[in-house]
């Protein structure tokens, strides 16, 4: 399991000439741990009393963030079990007529897999900034700069996957479904950049007097 890792040991894994883990589980990671430090700012401002009138959606906040956290760690795993068969479908010899047409089916059918966790990231990763936008009004002030490094780190997960995506329907054979992936992924990375810069620029605003 590669969240069972260290920090030091994952960081050397991922610098490894190995395919596993790469881009994609790294942004499923980059979106925990913005998860996780929106779940920061809610567990310092859940209890103050500055902010008790907004203590109950924190605490929603707080449950949604821990659940992406733990989605997005699991999808760091996810990515490298789904990689493998493209990778070794990579591999296959095409020498024949034959072996080409099963090359072609095997690479079609582990694309299509390959492409679903990177959209699954960035889902995770969209709704993970929804949550810092709410953070920004309702967490602590004292916090405010860890919401801009959240959302930072959301926003890396969102066009990290997003790249995942775009390389696998690349290649696909049916462009119809390649084309359907795309437009959603794009419709997402629109709303998430936006989203995302227009937090960051709010944090910054605050902080840069």
């Amino acid at each position: 399991m590669l969240v069972d890792l260290t920090c030091v040991e994952f960081a050397d894994k991922l610098a490894a000439k190995t395919p596993v883990p790469g881009g994609g589980g790294a942004s499923a990671m980059a979106g925990a741990l913005g998860a996780a430090l929106g779940s920061m700012v809610c567990n310092y401002t859940i209890g103050k009393k500055k902010y008790k009138n907004v203590e109950e959606d924190v605490k929603l906040i707080l449950e949604k963030a821990a659940l992406l956290q733990s989605k997005l760690l699991s999808l760091v795993d996810k990515d490298a079990v789904v990689f493998e068969p493209l990778s070794k479908a990579y591999a296959m010899p095409e020498n024949t007529e034959e072996e080409k047409n099963l090359k072609e089916k095997i690479m079609e059918e582990a694309l299509v897999e390959a492409s679903k966790v990177p959209m699954e990231i960035m889902e995770a990763a969209l709704e993970a900034i929804g949550l810092h936008e709410e953070l920004l009004e309702k967490g602590s002030k004292m916090l405010i700069s860890d919401v801009g490094v959240g959302v930072i780190l959301c926003k890396a997960a969102l066009q990290g996957a997003a790249l995942n995506v775009f390389i696998n329907t690349g290649v696909m054979k049916n462009r119809s479904f390649a084309d359907l992936l795309n437009e959603r992924a794009k419709t997402m990375l629109e709303t998430g950049i936006t989203k995302a810069d227009n937090i960051y620029k709010a944090v910054e605003g605050k902080l840069c007097k």
